[in-house]
């Protein structure tokens, strides 16, 4: 048996035997800079181009994605602030109409929440959740039962509206 030579492929057993099809797998890297160096200026220049474009396409879908997600998200706060004031209406589940229309509200909230933090992280995404919650049915609480919006209220809901357009803030600069 010949000896092989250690930075021959295992298949080179003989200096005079041709390589097998697939030895250009095991071709040098010098063959891939040897071509890559010959390659017309137009090809080159057309692979950037593409790679450009590709990377825009994917920069564009996910704004369109982040921003779905985040419209989403306030879509679950909306549902939410309903599912707020429905159970407050259903005095603890025994007025069945508002009942009804609570378990509908915490379902759509529960599923349009989970939608948004496919994207969102979780901390961000349910703290504003909370945020426009807590706004909502505190705003709307007034409104559609018998409580008040004192303007000690009204300066600590703002602070969680300003909270949450931090963490907004926070999470476009992340990406």
């Amino acid at each position: 048996m010949t000896p092989q030579n250690p930075t021959q492929p295992p298949h080179a057993t003989h200096p005079s035997k041709p390589d097998p099809p697939h030895a250009s797998q095991h071709a040098s890297p010098h063959a891939s800079q040897h071509a890559s160096r010959h390659a017309s200026p137009h090809a080159s220049r057309h692979a950037t181009q593409h790679a450009e474009a590709s990377q825009y396409a994917r920069s564009a879908q996910h704004a369109a994605s982040s921003r779905s997600a985040w419209l989403t998200l306030l879509l679950a706060g909306a549902f939410e602030v309903g599912y707020a004031l429905s159970v407050g209406g259903s005095r603890g589940f025994t007025v069945p109409s508002w009942s009804a229309v609570a378990v509908v509200f915490f379902l759509l909230t529960l599923w349009a929440l989970s939608r948004a933090l496919r994207t969102i992280e979780v901390a961000i995404g349910y703290a504003v959740w909370a945020g426009i919650g807590a706004v909502g049915a505190a705003v709307l609480g007034p409104v559609f039962f018998d409580e008040t919006l004192t303007t000690a209220k009204a300066a600590w809901l703002a602070v969680i509206i300003t909270g949450v357009i931090w963490l907004k803030l926070a999470d476009r600069h992340r990406r």
